[in-house]
């Protein structure tokens, strides 16, 4: 090793998983999405820093804690359309739940948010990502 330091930023994921019921209003008549249906949710977060923080994390994976007491306690096994303020598409979840890390989590660690992606099978996703802050 040369002993330079790379330019770069490190970044950390964090995913969770839930099961949730939607239906999304407004599609055409027969739109698969328009009737009641659920999926096996995965919601990953992450979050970078200017610098680690002792012992060299961007921010301990327990900080994240609160993330799973909202996903438990507010999305899972629950209808969305009767949970979330808007339209319950990943796109929505992932920008909604971003705002509540931000608002709620973010304040209390040394990382932040750079995104929050939503996956409602195993081969399609929507993300979230802040802008550079």
């Amino acid at each position: 090793m040369s002993g330079e330091v790379l330019a770069g930023r490190h970044r950390i994921g964090k995913a969770f998983r839930f099961e949730a019921a939607h239906f999304l209003p407004g599609l055409p008549e027969g739109h698969q999405c328009s009737r009641m249906h659920g999926h096996s949710y995965e919601v990953v977060f992450v979050l970078t820093a200017d610098r680690l923080v002792t012992p060299g994390f961007v921010t301990d994976f327990g900080d994240l804690a609160r993330v799973k007491k909202l996903i438990d306690s507010t999305l899972d096994h629950r209808t969305l359309n009767d949970v979330l303020p808007v339209a319950p598409t990943s796109e929505n979840l992932a920008g909604w739940l971003a705002d509540w890390f931000v608002a709620h989590v973010e304040p209390s660690l040394p990382g932040r948010l750079v995104s929050v992606r939503v996956s409602e099978t195993a081969s399609s996703w929507a993300e979230f990502v802040l802008e550079e802050r």
